[in-house]
């Protein structure tokens, strides 16, 4: 057994959508002298919210949740500053074992065991920059939620509710259901992840395919494409408009 010193634990949030589990964790932690939970979360939504509220230096992080999985809500903290250790919690040994090989990041099998638990927590202390790279590469799946920041405040926008991302030098406006925030992806990065939901239409700006209406040519010659709920429509560029238009014959 080993320990950080009580006067300054590690401080743990604990993510599981069964609260029996999440009890059973919080009890194996408070048994580990340095060790502390700090809050809990029953889904990867709640999970987003209770770090940027407590910022807790380690997540036991269920893999398998409803909504936002284990797996993106990992992706979205190793962003962050000050990106916690992130260690999964799983009853899938086997999906475990597959994604998670480098060790990098750890991962626990339900029914945890407490020897395990502590060697898990150990390796927190020597956890490496190695750790958004192994998340990057464990999941082929895309992020359901987009990450922003409001005057200081973590807001997660569906990604079904967004109409449209448009560059804007080294900011991305995203569009959505409530209005606009910025984020700093690019929106080449943005493409080549949501492909299959959004269309380029303009070196600047990328659609999602669901809100398109229709295409409008201008008096003077341009085309703009109009959206579902967005007044203003978005100028569509020339070597863009077959691309669009054969979308719309599609549909």
């Amino acid at each position: 057994m080993f320990a950080i010193g009580v006067e300054n634990p590690m401080r743990i949030l604990v993510v599981d959508d069964e609260p029996l589990a999440r009890e059973r964790l919080a009890n194996l932690v408070a048994d580990i002298p340095g060790h502390e939970v700090c809050c809990e979360a029953g889904n990867g939504i709640e999970a987003m919210k209770a770090f940027d509220s407590e910022r807790p230096d380690a997540v036991l992080l269920d893999i398998r949740m409803p909504g936002m999985d284990g797996l993106e809500v990992a992706r979205h903290l190793s962003g962050t500053e000050d990106a916690p250790a992130i260690i999964f919690t799983t009853a899938y040994g086997e999906h475990a074992l597959e994604a998670f090989d480098a060790q990098a990041i750890d991962y626990l099998l339900k029914p945890v065991k407490q020897e395990r638990l502590e060697q898990a927590l150990e390796k927190a202390h020597r956890l490496t920059a190695a750790q958004s790279q192994v998340v990057e590469e464990a999941s082929d799946e895309q992020r359901t939620h987009i990450c922003a920041r409001i005057r200081g405040n973590l807001k997660l926008i569906p990604l079904q509710e967004v109409s449209y991302f448009q560059a804007d030098q080294k900011y991305v406006t995203v569009r959505f259901k409530e209005g606009e925030v910025l984020i700093e992806e690019s929106l080449k990065s943005l493409e080549d992840e949501f492909s299959g939901q959004f269309m380029r239409i303009h070196r600047n700006a990328l659609v999602a395919r669901d809100k398109v209406v229709g295409m409008e040519k201008m008096p003077e010659g341009g085309h703009l494409i109009v959206l579902k709920d967005i007044g203003a429509p978005l100028e569509v560029s020339r070597r863009h408009v077959a691309e669009v238009r054969k979308f719309l014959k599609s549909l």
